[in-house]
């Protein structure tokens, strides 16, 4: 059984937002990683597995809606979902973008911190089970070439499996 924690990538060029998403998800099994642009992300998107992103729709450079639609276009990346966070008043183009760009949410600030952890929590239950189901196909993939193996022995030719036999009895006779 996998023993990993479930990784919550914090997006936001306000450290003082990252702060306080972390404050907000304190307690639960993640390890927070926050990083300050959508390069960033992507960054670490290349080489960490992640339950959840969080992503501040509005930042200089790369702006969320541009990083979603990098992370929705790798093949690696794509089924993470995306909770955008933004301080912008409720606009319904701008969420229809970010629902467009492959959010799963679209939450404008301010917001009810428990909803957002409520949120997150789920996204973790399910990369947590996700990940024991892909380590439980691979044990059983480990088990089935075990008993390929055995069948595989097992339908020699019994010529050879007698030749085999007696020359096991011949060595344990000898001894």
């Amino acid at each position: 059984m996998s023993s990993r924690t479930a990784r919550v990538l914090a997006v936001d060029d306000r450290r003082e937002n990252l702060l306080a998403l972390t404050a907000i998800l304190e307690g639960l099994p993640v390890e927070i990683v926050a990083v300050t642009s959508g390069e960033d992300a992507l960054k670490r998107l290349l080489v960490e597995d992640y339950a959840v992103i969080l992503l501040d729709a509005h930042m200089p450079g790369m702006d969320g809606f541009e990083t979603a639609g990098h992370v929705k276009q790798r093949e690696r990346t794509r089924h993470i979902p995306i909770l955008f966070l933004t301080a912008v008043d409720y606009d319904p183009h701008l969420a229809f973008r970010g629902y467009q760009a492959g959010a799963v949410d679209y939450i404008t600030k301010p917001f009810d911190p428990w909803v957002l952890r409520s949120k997150v929590a789920v996204f973790v239950d399910l990369w947590t089970m996700h990940t024991q189901v892909l380590d439980q196909a691979e044990e059983c993939a480990r088990l089935r070439a075990g008993v390929d193996d055995a069948l595989r022995l097992l339908s020699a030719e019994p010529p050879a499996v007698q030749r085999a036999r007696d020359r096991l009895t011949e060595l344990r006779d000898s001894s």
